[in-house]
């Protein structure tokens, strides 16, 4: 395959160091990594020749548009996750940096969304944008604010669900840094029975799915949306899996309802946004047609409750 010019944004957040990483080790493609600290990537630039690092923020992204008038690829993965620059970064700054590049030259811009601003059958979700926390308004304003860009048919939009990673040289996922915690909490756990379910997708996987899409562009009329994940898992199930890695016996289980949750948040006078009670009342985060490694026939690096835990340095009973 040529060699392409390939930017990736937000290259030392989580995901960031798991596609550059990837893009790294397996193909010679000329990379240049924008991040805001050098210091923070881990990754190794020595490796082969035609990695650039770029010290720069989205906010300053106007100062690199000699340099994306000639990028082949963009991988979109740099966010905000909240404060005051979070809709400058996720929305503006965004649009600006699409608008930038030149849609004769540049072949396929890969954008990272959420999947939290989808319903169950991969629509946008009004809800998300109407109280959603200001990083999901965010993304869900972006969503429909680029697809007025002349860049628009060029773009694959991902939509990563719950996402684990991190190791001594990448900084660990939201959700993976909180698994030990809950594994303390197993004895409780293991007696509760909650009605919901999930996908989860670890960043390894996500940069297995970015390097296919690089190199297995979609073609006209070929869908250009995807959401990432494993298969979807019950938390019933996520508990039962997580209770036979640690060698935990489950007895009986009392189903925790809607009702007695609302009466534990009222007699505790728990304060909850209107995003996080909606989240409650669904608690069926599942959508249409995830796709993972395996979608590919490609190695699936953490494909269960046993593989997150193991990978997230859980020790097991066995």
């Amino acid at each position: 395959m040529s060699q392409k010019r390939i930017l990736v944004t937000g290259a030392s957040g989580c995901i960031g160091h798991y596609i550059s990483e990837a893009l790294i080790q397996n193909t010679n493609h000329e990379l240049f990594l924008l991040v805001r600290n050098p210091n923070k990537l881990q990754v190794d630039i020595q490796a082969r020749p035609g990695i650039t690092v770029l010290q720069g923020d989205m906010q300053k992204i106007s100062h690199f548009a000699d340099l994306l008038q000639t990028i082949d690829i963009a991988v979109l993965t740099a966010t905000a996750w909240g404060g005051d620059e979070t809709f400058d970064i996720n929305v503006s700054k965004t649009l600006e940096l699409l608008k930038l590049l030149d849609p004769d030259r540049c072949e396929q811009v890969i954008y990272f969304s959420t999947a939290s601003v989808l319903d169950r059958h991969n629509q946008p979700l009004k809800e998300a944008g109407e109280i959603g926390t200001d990083y999901i308004r965010s993304k869900y304003q972006c969503l429909h604010e680029k697809s007025k860009l002349a860049i628009a048919p060029k773009i694959t939009t991902v939509f990563p669900t719950l996402v684990l990673g991190g190791d001594a040289k990448k900084p660990y996922s939201h959700a993976t840094s909180g698994i030990p915690e809950v594994t303390k909490y197993i004895n409780l756990i293991r007696f509760l029975k909650v009605d919901g379910s999930f996908h989860f997708i670890h960043g390894r996987d996500v940069a297995t799915l970015v390097q296919y899409l690089i190199d297995h562009p979609p073609q006209t009329n070929e869908p250009r949306q995807f959401v990432l994940g494993q298969a979807p898992l019950t938390a019933n199930q996520a508990v039962k899996e997580v209770c036979a890695y640690l060698g935990k016996k489950i007895y009986f289980r009392i189903p925790l309802s809607l009702g007695l949750a609302n009466l534990i948040i009222a007699v505790f006078r728990i304060q909850m946004a209107a995003w996080d009670r909606f989240c409650m009342n669904d608690r069926h985060f599942t959508y249409e047609k995830a796709i993972n490694p395996d979608s590919f026939n490609l190695p699936n690096y953490c494909a269960t409750m046993s593989d997150v835990l193991k990978i997230s340095g859980v020790k097991s009973a066995k």
